[in-house]
């Protein structure tokens, strides 16, 4: 891809637009109980909540993932930029979490894939969603999957 492109992915990635996007995304999701918003674009999406690192509050973001086995992997690419997304920092500083799957609600613990599960699960990510190939192309960090595994009731 070129640096044009490239630039352009980068420039979207880190805009307002999706912070503000995201919000309309995330209230959607709650009003409807998860009838709107769980698919768009032809991904499922979940809402993570996750504690605030610094401000110690619930934030609650819609999120790409694809189901692997009883787990959620989710992909901490912020649309390529070079750090990483505020949420992924959330759960590393507390991985206890809980996610809205359609109108399902549960805890979960987050944990970053270990090297032998990164290469099992990132070709299976990028099949999924062929955007995640182009970020890796234009950030010069490692982009963390992440496996949000439920915590038994």
């Amino acid at each position: 891809m070129g640096s044009l492109a490239n630039r352009v992915f980068k420039v979207i990635g880190e805009s307002g637009f999706w912070r503000g996007a995201g919000k309309v995304h995330t209230r959607l999701y709650q009003w409807s109980g998860g009838r709107f918003g769980a698919t768009s674009g032809g991904f499922e999406h979940l809402l993570l909540t996750t504690v605030g690192r610094k401000s110690g509050q619930e934030r609650t973001v819609p999120l790409t993932y694809m189901a692997e086995g009883d787990s959620y992997v989710l992909v901490a690419s912020n649309g390529g930029a070079d750090r990483h997304p505020a949420w992924w920092l959330n759960l590393e500083k507390t991985p206890d979490a809980t996610i809205q799957v359609g109108g399902e609600v549960r805890k979960v613990v987050a944990s970053r894939a270990t090297p032998a599960e990164w290469e099992t699960l990132w070709p299976k990510v990028k099949s999924y969603n062929p955007f995640y190939g182009v970020y890796e192309q234009i950030t010069a960090r490692d982009i963390p999957v992440v496996i949000l595994r439920p915590v038994p009731a």
